[in-house]
């Protein structure tokens, strides 16, 4: 473990802009247009090798659900064993590598999604989780690419961190990698993010079983084959969708199961946390456990908060990607003045949104990822729409003829803990609560005890005094606390990711916290000039 080996200084990928003219704009759309017209069959990976199992479904466009874009193989609980065997094997050569040429493969990863690979990725997330060609690039290039790059330099500089050593003494720390295998559950809104969940653990010689969601397989799986062409040995990543309890149960049954990286939504993590605790005594170690989970994020705006900016943020923040990011803002407290004065060029830039296919780049978002969703959404909107406690000011639309779309809309709660104050919706829905102008101070109390979640918050004010407050007053409502700007989009190496309460274990994918988890520290040391007698000098006589 030599720590002395510097990796290259990693800079945040920088995002193409995708502009008509553009090269990689033609590209991309070059790619697109062969991506949609094919029908591929993805298999398991499973030791480097491809598996079949006959099972299988579909992956289908959001936004034309009956546009088939691959179907693929589904895991039962042989795959599963298999897989575990797989990575158990693995593991023995793996967690031996030195750090350096672990990193060498993700750092060589790195470049060919920068580079050959880019708009594959893009493509693949456009069309299979009806992402825009800007929000696929910020996830699918930018944020996997800078996953790869400072993940490096993370674990290196845990390397670095050992202990001091008294004289004739030499004390040494060790980071092993976890004795067993890692469970990766990966979430379909982000590409980067079904990217980091295996690869983070393996970077610190962790073995991985991946469980991509079944509407991101399509781009997990050329993730999955980026990983093989940068030189990732067989078995390390095990590539295993399937049916969730089908897999999950198979992986939970394994005595060498040593922790989940999880992305996904609250009750399942929780349901999740239970079934690994009824079985903890099977386990050879304490598995560990880091999730993120849901969020009910906010933003809260003071009287002397920049009209235009708050405007900006409220759509942005709220509607890019449907809402369906787990940062995205899907509360907001404004205050009456403020509210007299920005209601008509919000609610009038929200009704002019474009909505429609990611193909057309005039669209500024599209479809949300599946059936259960878009039911879940217009359930949410049909219940305010006849409530007494809130009122639908924009949108409120919605159309599953084709693909699975639903306005961007703007409800106001008449009381402040309506539902949809309180609950993640997930899709394009913003629920505003307007408070009295002198009621700053009982508006925070709102916005910490409403919502159990605590994953991401803003607050908007020219008055630093009452940045200051919000500051102090929302310590635990958000892992992620924003002043001036939208919550969402946080970047790799800038504002590392994660929040508490129901939203997770706060252990901040994109910081050497998040790498502390997959090790098991060994304390080392060496007397350099050991006693030869036993006793002290305190025996001696007077």
């Amino acid at each position: 473990m030599d720590a002395s080996i510097r990796v290259p200084v990693p800079v945040n990928e920088p995002a193409l802009g995708y502009a008509p003219g553009d090269p990689e704009r033609r590209e991309l759309k070059r790619t697109l247009e062969r991506m949609a017209s094919e029908t591929v069959e993805i298999p398991l990976l499973i030791g480097g090798e491809e598996v079949g199992t006959g099972d299988l479904a579909d992956a289908v466009m959001p936004h034309d659900h009956g546009h088939v874009l691959a179907r693929w193989h589904r895991a039962g609980p042989a795959e599963v064993d298999r897989a575990v065997d797989a990575a158990l094997e693995a593991w023995k050569e793996w967690s031996r590598w030195p750090w350096h040429e672990r990193a060498g493969v993700f750092l060589r990863a790195a470049e060919l999604l920068a580079g050959p690979w880019r708009a594959r990725v893009n493509a693949a997330t456009m069309l299979g989780q009806s992402k825009t060609a800007h929000q696929a690039e910020i996830d699918s290039a930018c944020e996997l690419i800078d996953f790869f790059r400072f993940n490096a330099l993370y674990a290196r500089q845990l390397y670095q961190e050992q202990p001091r050593s008294a004289p004739g003494v030499w004390n040494r720390m060790e980071y092993r990698p976890l004795e067993g295998f890692v469970y990766a559950v990966t979430p379909f809104n982000f590409t980067s993010i079904g990217g980091n969940l295996p690869t983070s653990p393996a970077l610190m010689g962790n073995v991985v079983v991946w469980k991509p969601s079944a509407s991101a397989v399509f781009s997990n799986y050329l993730v999955a084959r980026v990983l093989e062409e940068a030189g990732l040995p067989p078995g390390v990543i095990n590539f295993v969708p399937g049916d969730p309890e089908v897999v999950t149960q198979a992986v939970f049954d394994r005595p060498e199961f040593a922790g989940i990286h999880y992305t996904g939504s609250t009750t399942v993590f929780r349901n999740l946390w239970k079934a690994i605790g009824s079985r903890i005594a099977s386990y050879r170690t304490y598995p560990r456990l880091v999730g993120e989970t849901g969020g009910k994020d906010f933003v809260v705006a003071h009287p002397s908060a920049d009209p235009e900016a708050l405007v900006t943020a409220l759509v942005r923040g709220s509607f890019e990607y449907q809402g369906q990011k787990c940062s995205a803002v899907s509360r907001a407290y404004l205050p009456e003045g403020l509210w007299s004065e920005i209601r008509k060029p919000l609610l009038e830039t929200t009704g002019q949104l474009a909505m429609g296919h990611p193909r057309d780049f005039r669209n500024f978002l599209c479809a949300v990822i599946h059936e259960r969703a878009f039911r879940k959404i217009t359930g949410y909107i049909d219940r305010a729409r006849s409530s007494e406690e809130a009122e639908i000011l924009v949108g409120g639309g919605s159309d599953d003829s084709t693909g699975w779309f639903v306005e961007p809309t703007i409800i106001r709660a008449l009381t402040p803990d309506y539902e949809a104050m309180r609950e993640e919706i997930f899709g394009p829905v913003l629920t505003l609560w307007i408070y009295p102008d002198d009621a700053w101070s009982e508006t925070l109390d709102l916005v910490e005890s409403t919502s159990p979640y605590g994953l991401t918050g803003a607050v908007f004010a020219r008055d630093r005094a009452a940045v200051h407050e919000a500051t102090l007053r929302l310590t635990h409502a958000a892992g992620n606390f924003y002043i001036n700007d939208k919550p969402t989009g946080a970047v790799v190496g800038q504002q590392p990711f994660g929040g508490a309460r129901a939203s997770g274990t706060n252990d901040k994918a994109g910081s050497q916290l998040n790498l502390l988890r997959w090790v098991s520290a060994r304390s080392l040391k060496e007397n350099l000039n050991p006693p030869k007698d036993y006793p002290y000098p305190f025996m001696e006589k007077e």
